[in-house]
């Protein structure tokens, strides 16, 4: 996470900033959910492994991860993060296309992949419409693999 540790992100509904400590505490309880473990195809950790987790893409020279923030709340010295029951609002697409962006304008990234469960069809069906291929599937992990190339016509469209 070194290459953002710096970073914040700031759209019309959202502001992205590295996953630090003082997030994980909330973080861990949302994960506690059943529903979100089968979405984002996690295994539930301790606290403790969460805190390490986090420590160690901190510590990572290549890892970019952020957490999102309610744009709303921010105010530079106290952040909300967003709340999973927020979903369905546009939240998810449009902190989705912060990333991109910054991923293809600071680190020359040209392709994104996305692994998603069999059975979370928003998610599958948010990529898609972004634009998104599927190149994969796996029965073992019952996840498709989606890619989306960065081109001229994607720049555009982001």
């Amino acid at each position: 996470m070194k290459i953002n540790e710096n970073t914040k992100l700031v759209s019309g509904k959202v502001v992205l900033v590295p996953y630090e400590k003082k997030h994980v505490l909330k973080y861990h309880e949302w994960m506690k959910s059943e529903e979100l473990q089968q979405l984002t195809a996690s295994e539930p950790l301790t606290l403790e492994e969460e805190y390490s987790m986090q420590e160690s893409w901190r510590n990572d020279d290549n890892k970019c991860t952020f957490i999102v923030l309610d744009k709303k709340r921010y105010d530079h010295t106290e952040a909300s993060e967003i709340d999973p029951s927020a979903r369905g609002q546009g939240i998810g697409k449009e902190a989705l296309f912060c990333m991109m962006v910054y991923g293809f304008e600071e680190l020359s990234v040209r392709c994104y992949t996305a692994k998603i469960g069999y059975d979370n069809h928003t998610s599958a069906t948010m990529f898609t419409k972004i634009g998104f291929k599927e190149i994969q599937k796996s029965d073992v992990f019952r996840e498709t693999t989606y890619e989306l190339r960065v081109t001229d016509d994607v720049i555009a469209d982001l």
